[in-house]
């Protein structure tokens, strides 16, 4: 499932105890167009995969937060925390293989 983040729901979407992937994406950013089909398509097929949006023209203050200069950039949080920060276009299988190494049923 993807869920739309916004300043009000993030914190307890990152909170989870199952690891989760953030996507910071725009809508004028054509390899972020791209990477939510990827991530659409995967969320389909793995229906536990746990997918967050950021747009970061709406909630600039979270993709400041996290330093994001460059999109598409997804991380990986569990617990609150950050474990893992991924710049660029990526396929499904290398997205689903790092949920699965942080403890991700997928």
């Amino acid at each position: 499932m993807i869920t739309t983040l916004t300043e009000e729901n993030f914190e307890a979407f990152i909170g989870s105890d199952e690891p989760v992937l953030v996507d910071f994406w725009a809508t004028w950013c054509g390899p972020c167009m791209m990477q939510g089909e990827i991530l659409h398509t995967m969320t389909e097929a793995h229906p536990a995969a746990s997918v967050g949006k950021v747009n970061v023209d709406e909630c600039g203050g979270l993709a400041a937060r996290f330093g994001i200069e460059d999109i598409p950039t997804m991380i990986i949080f569990k617990e609150g925390k950050a474990l893992e920060t991924l710049v660029g276009m990526r396929q499904a299988e290398e997205l689903l293989s790092l949920l699965r190494k942080y403890g991700a049923g997928v």
